[in-house]
């Protein structure tokens, strides 16, 4: 039902070994992925994940060697790129169409990205009107499987100046709720008045905020004009 080639579609990869290659795909966007930060984000024993990445090399789909990391193949990068498409464009059409937060549809659209057709990922595509970002502005993975530019950089690596939000990387209910509350959702701008290494300082039109520094590592932006 995705775009894999042929050998994958006779391997029939499980929903767990799908999200391990998501999860590869998304955490190497800040570095080199672990065993250890891999059993962190998926939640389970390092020892379950040194068996899986095991099991995903035997099928060509990870380079993995003990204590030296794991990267995605050729291979392994469209299957983790046709899972990460179906979530992204599942939580912009549950936001867009059925009037979900922005803090709910992560966890439905981890149940539902695994089952969907390709012919309902398109007919979802084509009634959103193509979108290149969800509703967190991350990046949708095109029909081709490629990714557009992300141009931003972290909140708390800029200087003092005025920025637009472009991208919420965290997942979490509650940081998302506040940052709603706060206005502090894709396309908003804002002036950063000064970072530490505990909190950055903005302020919004509604007022001054102080935002947690684990919190302000995951906000991307661009620098904006007065």
């Amino acid at each position: 039902m995705t775009k894999y080639s042929d050998e994958l579609q006779r391997a029939h990869l499980s929903e767990a070994q799908e999200d391990y290659l998501k999860q590869v795909l998304l955490l190497s966007e800040t570095g080199p992925v672990t065993t250890q930060a891999l059993a962190e984000r998926m939640g389970v024993r390092p020892a379950s994940v040194t068996g899986m990445l095991k099991k995903l090399a035997s099928l060509g789909l990870v380079d993995y060697a003990p204590y030296r990391g794991v990267g995605l193949t050729s291979a392994g990068l469209q299957v983790a790129l046709e899972i990460l498409r179906h979530h992204r464009l599942i939580e912009t059409y549950l936001t867009k169409a059925l009037g979900y937060d922005w803090d709910e549809v992560h966890a439905e659209a981890e149940r539902l990205e695994h089952h969907i057709s390709e012919a309902f990922e398109e007919r979802i595509a084509e009634w959103l009107g193509h979108p290149e970002r969800d509703p967190h502005g991350d990046p949708i993975p095109s029909p081709s499987l490629t990714l557009p530019p992300d141009a931003g950089r972290s909140l708390r690596a800029c200087q003092p100046g005025y920025y637009r939000l472009l991208r919420v990387r965290s997942q979490d209910k509650d940081a998302l709720s506040l940052l709603a509350r706060l206005g502090l959702v894709p396309g908003a701008r804002f002036e950063l008045l000064e970072t530490s290494a505990a909190a950055v300082r903005l302020r919004l039109s509604e007022g001054r905020y102080l935002l947690p520094a684990a919190l302000a590592d995951g906000i991307d932006v661009e620098e904006v004009s007065p």
